[in-house]
């Protein structure tokens, strides 16, 4: 089996992710639990399937670094991909990632996160563990603001996941390292690029978070994403990465800039049966602030619990939202590939184009046919309309015009 291969096995067994090393079967996590598929992978399949996946100069900075992260689209999926070695050889890591992603309602999120994307400037966190779906939270808000607004939105990712279109807002995507070596260059240059929404993949390193908050400060709206367990977690873990003697100084910062924090995890709904965020939500209330400016984080829960008026949510709180939600959202199935579909990489490139596979357009529903309006003589009283036919009539999308206008000549007559 090709990488390929292991890609469309995963996705007809629902997986979120797939493990693949040297001597060891295809592993496949299923509903947050890991479950083994198949024989053991040889060294002679999964090491050419890294070799053609990254290309001969890629190849080279793999052997020498030991690890790569590219993206691709493959089967009809968006898929992130993480290569290392390991005792046994090589192993990569797949992120199967949903074809596209339209807006908070699609991703099954509460409507309230919508006040995330509310303020003009500031920054706002989503964070969660590992496999938590934050990078898909962070596109669906950036689709709730491509969709409304007039914005001009720079992202910076390692590597590129979802690909966007233009609809409202112009979108640059770009990519760590192919469009710039390092997070820290990328911020710096992005500020100069006359960014409304500044979008950062993810915040690792201290100089990062400080450009972060500075970039926040100076008249962005910031989304960025981060590794955490909660709100209160995840702006210690933004505070401590400084020094002690300016952790003050930081901590007036954030508060400053803080718009709001969403940390989420994801919950099994057997009834679906789908995995959907549980979120925590933290809000930048003056409550919120003054704690953050205290430096008393600890205290960030009760904060929440007590906000929930203004909008804000514990993890218990919603969760009894998502066991009264009926109007659950099925994620859509991907497309099957192409006869002759081969692996689409898309890390390499300057100006990705979206294909069918990862941003598919809703199919257009075809307009009721209408009679041609009738004409009247100079003098004659206008006639009244006809009533709507009651009988539901459907076109093919198919149909040629000619069948189209025979189809509107006996609608003409049947309200006569």
């Amino acid at each position: 089996m090709s990488l390929r291969d292991w890609i469309q096995k995963g996705r007809e067994l629902g997986a979120s992710d797939l493990h693949l090393e040297t001597g060891t079967p295809l592993v496949a996590r299923i509903r947050g639990d890991l479950v083994a598929v198949g024989e053991p992978l040889p060294a002679q399949r999964l090491t050419p399937a890294a070799q053609e996946l990254l290309g001969p100069e890629a190849w080279a900075r793999f052997l020498e670094r030991g690890s790569a992260d590219v993206a691709l689209a493959a089967s009809g999926m968006r898929c992130r991909l993480s290569l290392y070695r390991t005792i046994r050889g090589i192993a990569i890591a797949v992120r199967l990632l949903a074809p596209s992603v339209s807006d908070l309602r699609a991703c099954n999120l509460h409507a309230d996160l919508r006040k995330l994307i509310e303020a003009g400037n500031g920054l706002v966190v989503v964070a969660g563990p590992t496999g938590c779906g934050k990078s898909t939270t962070l596109a669906a808000l950036v689709e709730e603001i491509n969709s409304s607004r007039a914005r001009n939105i720079i992202t910076l990712e390692s590597p590129l996941e979802y690909i966007f279109a233009n609809r409202r807002s112009f979108i640059r995507q770009r990519e760590i390292p192919t469009h710039s070596p390092s997070f820290e260059q990328a911020i710096v240059d992005a500020v100069r690029e006359n960014p409304d929404v500044l979008v950062i993949g993810e915040m690792r390193t201290p100089e990062v978070f400080r450009l972060t908050l500075n970039a926040a400060e100076t008249g962005h709206l910031v989304l960025a994403t981060m590794h955490s367990a909660s709100c209160g977690e995840a702006l210690s873990r933004i505070c401590m990465s400084f020094p002690a003697e300016i952790q003050s100084s930081i901590r007036a910062q954030l508060a400053d800039v803080l718009v709001g924090v969403v940390c989420q995890r994801l919950d099994f709904v057997g009834a679906q049966p789908i995995r959907v965020p549980r979120c925590e939500l933290l809000l930048g209330s003056s409550a919120a602030k003054g704690t953050i400016r205290s430096g008393q984080l600890s205290q960030i829960a009760n904060v929440i619990l007590a906000g929930g008026e203004e909008g804000m949510w514990t993890f218990d709180r919603y969760q009894r939202w998502m066991e009264q939600k009926t109007d659950w959202v099925r994620p859509p199935a991907a497309r099957s590939p192409a006869p002759d579909g081969e692996i689409v990489k898309v890390v390499n490139a300057t100006k990705p184009v979206a294909s069918p596979a990862q941003t598919p357009a809703p199919a257009p529903s075809p307009a009721p046919a209408q009679a041609a309006p009738r004409r009247t003589t100079p003098g004659s009283a206008p006639e009244r309309a006809a009533p709507e036919p009651q009988t539901e009539i459907s076109i093919d999308e198919d149909l040629d015009l000619n069948e189209l206008a025979e189809l509107a000549r006996k609608i003409e007559e049947r309200t006569r």
